[in-house]
Order: C-alpha cells, then sequence, then structure tokens
C-alpha cells in the first residue's frame, strides 16, 4: 500500500513502526512456542526450570514493548488515532492481547515460584501434575494468541469501520 499523500516522514515513521511491531510479534510468538516446549512433564528439569524464568522474562519485556510501539503506531502511525479508535476489530485484538495477558499470569507466577525453589535446591523439579496443568494453559495462550494477527490482518484491510 502505497501512501502518495504522506509527508515522507510521517511514511518513514509507519513503516518503522510496523516493522518494529511485526519483529516484536514474531518474537512473542517464537518465546511461547519456546516456553511451551520447555513446559512438558517429561523434560522438566533444575536447568528446564532456569530456562523457563528467561523465556519468561523476555516474553514479559517484548509484551510490554509491543504495547509501547501499539501505542506508538496509534498515535504517530500514518493511519492515525481515528481509524483505531472507532474499529471494533482493534478492540479485539486489544481485548485478545489483554485474554493473553491475564492466561500468562499464573504460568508466570509459578515460573518465578520454581526459580526460587530451585535457587534453595538445585535439584528442584516441579510437580508433573503443576506441569501439565500450565502446559494446557499456555497452549490456550497460544490459541488466543493466533486470533491477533488474524483480527490485525482484518483490521489493516477496513473491516470493522461500517
Amino acid at each position: 500500500m502505497s501512501f502518495p499523500s504522506l509527508s515522507s516522514d510521517l511514511a518513514m515513521t509507519d513503516l518503522v513502526l510496523a516493522i518494529v511491531h511485526h519483529l516484536i510479534v514474531f518474537g512473542l510468538a517464537a518465546v511461547l512456542a519456546a516456553e511451551l516446549a520447555l513446559m512438558r512433564p517429561a523434560a522438566m528439569s533444575p536447568r528446564t526450570v532456569t530456562l523457563l524464568g528467561r523465556f519468561d522474562a523476555a516474553y514479559g519485556l517484548l509484551a510490554l514493548a509491543i504495547l509501547v510501539v501499539g501505542f506508538l503506531r496509534v498515535k504517530y502511525g500514518a493511519k492515525g488515532p481515528d481509524f483505531y479508535m472507532h474499529n471494533p476489530v482493534f478492540w479485539a485484538k486489544v481485548g485478545a492481547f489483554a485474554v493473553v495477558g491475564l492466561i500468562s499470569i499464573r504460568p508466570t507466577l509459578r515460573i518465578l515460584a520454581w526459580q526460587k525453589r530451585a535457587k534453595a535446591d538445585a535439584a528442584f523439579v516441579p510437580a508433573l501434575d503443576e506441569v501439565g496443568t500450565l502446559r494446557r494453559l499456555m497452549l490456550l495462550e497460544i490459541h488466543v494468541f493466533g486470533l491477533i494477527p488474524i483480527l490485525a490482518a482484518m483490521m489493516a484491510r477496513g473491516i470493522g469501520l461500517g
């Protein structure tokens, strides 16, 4: 899509924000996939607890980054705030992101607790049933996360704008 009526500065700002936004989303997807791959009862070990903690910290930073860049896209992007604020598909996308965030709270809290226990006991391994429960939550999280690019594609094509 070209923006012939946009200043080159606005077009470049929009491009950079879109690129950064997409790279962060791909990063979030990668981190979620890595956490899910690690969150298996058969593969759980003290080293896995450490890795889960690192990936979960990266997930938190990326989630914060996507909020900041998303806000900047709404405010400074080529489409302008009106495009987003009055589009129910945008709000569905924001809602899906919020649901993903809410689902991720329990796994994050458990991973933090596991890390604390692992510092006190180098041989600590979480209970297999707890790992299985968190894995199911993470699967739900990834499925809801999958709605976000679908909603983004709909929104980019003007769906929801009346």
